[in-house]
């Protein structure tokens, strides 16, 4: 989780402007992006100073990726940077390389005009980051059950209500980071709303960009999240 939120530096027609990658990487903003087949969407992540990031908006157009927008006022977990194979669970670090953005939760009901899968968050929401259930890295409620939700935040098995996080949670997107579900390299890895500070382990940028890129990401697109050093 986060902190405070500048302006966003509009860049659009006349922003900095990439040819597309002829194979399966482009770098962007200074963030080499692995593509997917089929990404005209990405998100870059370029670390400047402690837990600072530059977040960036690309599209790809015209055979062309162009920086649409920008902030300076990123963040990443307070545990810096590390190799996303490396990571683990509770050491407050964001994982480097590329994930795909592929869902969304908020405080917000589902405007008209949202293209990534949403959810509401309600009572008793959890993202499930007790490292014993089937459901690690998933979301869930706890009348679901599944999941020890009781284990206190000060242990490394606690999972995230969701609902304790009004203002960071106020708008998330999901990344695919191990949703193969290795147990203990970490689960949580969302895109969302500044807090005060560091992140613990997510990348974070101030609310008008979420709130802008909630209305652009289109999964048709395959947006993808790329964080460089």
């Amino acid at each position: 989780m986060t902190r405070t939120a500048p302006v966003i530096t509009a860049l659009a027609a006349l922003a900095l402007a990439a040819p597309a990658a002829a194979a399966d990487q482009v770098t962007l903003g200074g963030v080499r992006v692995a593509l997917h087949t089929h990404t005209r969407q990405v998100v870059t992540v370029n670390h400047t100073r402690g837990y600072h990031a530059r977040v960036g908006y690309w599209v790809l157009r015209h055979h062309r990726w162009t920086r649409r927008y920008d902030v300076r006022d990123g963040r990443i977990g307070y545990g810096g940077l590390v190799a996303a194979t490396k990571r683990v669970q509770g050491s407050g670090t964001t994982p480097l390389g590329t994930v795909r953005l592929i869902s969304a939760f908020g405080r917000h009901p589902s405007p008209q005009g949202w293209d990534l899968p949403y959810r509401r968050i309600h009572r008793g929401d959890y993202w499930v980051e007790d490292n014993a259930s089937r459901y690690y890295n998933r979301y869930r409620n706890r009348v679901q059950g599944g999941f020890r939700w009781w284990i206190p935040a000060s242990d490394t098995n606690s999972s995230e209500r969701l609902t304790d996080f009004r203002r960071q949670y106020e708008y998330s997107i999901v990344t695919s980071y191990n949703r193969e579900q290795v147990r203990h390299r970490g689960a949580g890895i969302f895109l969302h709303v500044n807090g005060d500070g560091a992140t613990a382990g997510c990348v974070s940028a101030p609310r008008t960009f979420l709130r802008r890129l909630m209305w652009r990401l289109d999964p048709a697109r395959v947006p993808v999240l790329a964080v460089g050093q």
